[in-house]
């Protein structure tokens, strides 16, 4: 039997709408979204890495729902994003405290759930900065790492700020195959992508579609690349898709679009079958072992 695929940045609800003003970036639509999961199912997808945590609208009974109704398991986050969005407490509380907060919820569950977080993330940075309380973040989610062995996804705005990243996170004794640098595809920079997988971290090509910060055309022909120069198994895909807007029914790609359109280009520009199922399948089943 084929085992199953994994997305690693995704977002099955998730409400930036107050600070970006704006009602479509609030992914409420629970009837679409599991119309659109289904789908993934059928094309042999078994597990989503849910990436919204503390502050951006992270809701774990919405997504036991999806998973009862999909049969998609979906692994739960913790942490804090970035600035603009993080929590008021997030300025106040210690970085041992909120360290802590993270901890608990890996080891205890979230909330009163029981449902236990996989993951720490997504945390990030700014475009081209990485600011006081970003650190903060950093140097808490961090300490959670260290003293659970749970993987950290990262956030970096356009792909800048992720070599700062994979060094600091390191710097603090985060093993390098347990950080996800992420959405280093959007920095269109392809020595930059590779002197981050030289750090030896995990890396996103996942915001897969999004063909206006970045033309998939880039995507394939760079994995293409990567996968030349021997970096292929540090690498993991998704779409990050975090608004109504990014769903078919509104005009979007849909989460389907990654394996109805964007695997066969990478066959197009001379990856492998394997190479594919490198990337969908071996490489998050290592990561998240």
């Amino acid at each position: 039997m084929k085992k199953g695929y994994t997305l690693m940045h995704e977002h099955i609800t998730i409400d930036l709408s107050g600070i970006k003003n704006d009602e479509d970036c609030r992914l409420d639509c629970f009837e679409e979204t599991e119309k659109e999961l289904s789908r993934l199912h059928e094309l042999g997808v078994r597990r989503i890495l849910d990436v919204t945590n503390i502050g951006m609208g992270r809701d774990p009974q919405y997504c036991f729902r999806m998973e009862k109704k999909t049969g998609i398991e979906i692994l739960r986050a913790t942490g804090f994003y970035k600035e603009p969005f993080l929590p008021e407490f997030v300025y106040n509380m210690s970085v041992r405290n909120l360290a802590e907060l993270a901890i608990k919820e890996i080891l205890e569950g979230i909330e009163n759930t029981g449902i236990k977080a996989r993951i720490i993330g997504e945390f990030g940075t700014s475009k081209d900065t990485f600011t006081e309380m970003e650190r903060k973040v950093f140097d808490s989610m961090a300490l959670a790492a260290v003293q659970t062995g749970a993987v950290v996804t990262t956030h970096t705005t356009l792909g800048t700020m992720a070599l700062e990243q994979a060094k600091y996170l390191k710097s603090e004794g985060v093993k390098p195959e347990k950080i996800i640098i992420g959405h280093l595809d959007l920095s269109q920079n392809p020595d930059y992508i590779l002197s981050v997988l030289k750090e030896g971290v995990n890396i996103g090509f996942d915001t897969v579609g999004k063909n206006n910060y970045c033309p998939d055309s880039f995507r394939a022909r760079t994995l293409k690349r990567i996968a030349e120069e021997g970096y292929l198994e540090q690498v993991v895909l998704s779409m990050d898709i975090t608004r109504k807007s990014h769903l078919r029914k509104w005009g979007g790609p849909g989460y389907a679009y990654l394996f109805e359109t964007f695997l066969p280009m990478l066959l197009e520009y001379g990856l492998s079958e394997e190479q594919i199922e490198l990337l969908m399948i071996d490489n998050p089943d290592r990561i998240l072992e």
